[in-house]
């Protein structure tokens, strides 16, 4: 059994990832921003399965201040970096915010793993860090791959996650004294715990609640927070995952189409206000004259942005299930917990 600290555990991600360190016998303590959240979070985590007395503790930081991090890190052999903090009143679009609270988090982090004499990093960063700023390819992105935070399609967000990958290698390669590995995943599906979900799920409720008449042509990569946990835990022992990056996918990208269909198909009635139709492009761009959302959809139009999962599957013998699986399964907790329209 381990000490392993989990960064943000009052998160999607996170919360799974300490379910499956719990299950796989190791004593867990996760940071919290905000300690009063500390009963939301354990509200989760029993949701999910944990039992009461369980080895896990709450310990208050703040990865945008020093204070408490020696404490929390103290005695831990591992650290899973997966928070990714976005303070309150930060706009999306404030580049300059969302760069320095991604890079500075995660330096603080790795800085107080190699005071506390912690083995080995594991960061959760994203395929945002992968797949942007190149010319559209008919192969699938891997490691070898890296955002371009000069190219065109390049948000605030994507350039956030990428520089903030690139400072954690660099500071790993300059200090040392640690390993690091990390973990990149496309959009994360999977089994809500409670209200407060991630983005990526809040998709999946406004195609359950019609909110969406008709879906564009875009396509996304798609991964299970249950996989996404076991690529962390698989990530923070094995000797062939220090040094090395690993792309969380279930496989090839889908199309909202396809996701629509998946959740009409599997759900029956409960699928009913699910969109039928794919939108023309020419329709989509007439829409983004007057609407914010489809103006947005507009550069993703046909692009089909897929990666590759064989590092993860040939170095550490990881098996995702099938992207079917990963939006039914958010579907059906979403139902569960009445977070959709009745």
């Amino acid at each position: 059994m381990a000490r392993v600290l989990v960064t943000g555990g009052s998160g999607f991600i996170a919360a799974h990832v300490i379910l499956a360190l719990l299950r796989a016998g190791h004593e867990v303590r996760a940071t919290l921003r905000d300690m009063g959240r500390e009963g939301e979070a354990r509200a989760q985590l029993a949701a999910g399965g944990a039992q009461e007395g369980a080895a896990l503790g709450f310990h208050h930081a703040d990865l945008l201040d020093d204070d408490g991090w020696d404490a929390a890190m103290a005695g831990c052999d591992y650290a899973l970096h997966v928070a990714s903090p976005v303070p309150a009143g930060l706009a999306a679009g404030d580049e300059a915010g969302l760069i320095r609270v991604a890079r500075e988090g995660t330096l603080r982090v790795l800085k107080a793993a190699r005071a506390a004499g912690v083995r080995r990093v594991v960061v959760t960063s994203s395929f945002a860090a992968v797949g942007y700023g190149h010319a559209p390819r008919a192969g699938r992105y891997d490691e070898r791959d890296w955002t371009d935070p000069d190219g065109p399609d390049v948000d605030a967000y994507t350039r956030s996650k990428t520089l903030a990958e690139r400072a954690a290698w660099d500071f790993i390669a300059a200090e040392g004294g640690m390993e690091l590995a990390t973990i990149n995943p496309v959009v994360v599906l999977g089994p809500a715990l409670g209200a407060d979900m991630s983005a990526s799920l809040d998709l999946i409720r406004a195609l359950l609640d019609g909110a969406v008449p008709a879906t564009p042509r875009i396509y996304l990569g798609l991964v299970d927070v249950r996989d996404v946990a076991d690529l962390h835990l698989k990530a923070m022992t094995a000797p062939e995952a220090a040094g090395e990056r690993f792309l969380a996918t279930a496989g090839d990208a889908v199309s909202l189409h396809e996701m629509a269909r998946t959740l009409r198909a599997g759900l029956g009635p409960a699928g009913r206000r699910v969109p039928r139709f794919q939108l023309p492009d020419l329709a989509v761009r007439l829409a983004a004259l007057a609407l914010p959302m489809a103006r947005m959809a507009v550069p993703r139009l046909g692009i089909r942005c897929s990666a590759s999962n064989a590092k993860a599957r040939d170095v550490l013998g990881w098996s995702p299930r099938p992207a079917q699986e990963a939006i039914l399964a958010t579907a059906e907790s979403l139902i569960r917990l009445g977070l959709v329209k009745g």
